[in-house]
């Protein structure tokens, strides 16, 4: 059996993706983000009402950060995930170490611009967060992946039924 994660069926009653979908991770990399969009968007609004630009670019850099982290990871499953399923897994937990340690390398070496404002930096990252794990719980959950071939349909089935 192949994954279905790529929405390819293996054989002719093989294993897939039910519906349209042609894969499942850049759908939900389109869902996710647009739901980060649009949260981070509301997010700046009222930062800026607050803070001005400062605030609101704030906010926008700290979504940014998160959703390229999140971004990563869904774009490995896309190219990973089709060809070797069971490795994909590895090399989500490999790239995750190498995110946490890379975005903290750059983050430190970078230091802290002049103009970021650590309130709204903390608020935007946080709303990007809970909205874009919200959207892909929820786009995970209309998935609908077939785990097993369906059982072949025997000829004395339909005598036994009345």
């Amino acid at each position: 059996m192949t994954s279905s994660a790529d929405g390819q069926q293996s054989r002719p009653r093989g294993v897939g993706v039910r519906g349209t979908a042609k894969s499942l991770w850049m759908g939900l990399l389109v869902l996710s983000s647009t739901a980060a969009v649009i949260a981070v968007a509301a997010t700046s609004v009222v930062a800026a009402f607050l803070n001005g630009v400062e605030g609101t670019l704030s906010a926008a850099f700290g979504a940014a950060l998160v959703m390229l982290f999140f971004a990563i990871s869904l774009l490995i499953g896309h190219y990973v995930g089709r060809n070797n399923p069971s490795g994909a897994v590895g090399l989500f937990v490999a790239t995750y170490f190498v995110k946490v340690v890379g975005f903290a390398v750059v983050l430190f070496v970078l230091g802290t611009p002049d103009w970021l404002h650590d309130r709204w930096f903390l608020i935007g990252a946080i709303v990007t967060v809970v909205a874009w794990q919200a959207t892909e719980i929820y786009g995970f959950s209309k998935a609908k992946l077939q785990l097993y071939n369906d059982p072949a349909p025997s000829k004395g089935d339909d005598d036994e039924h009345p």
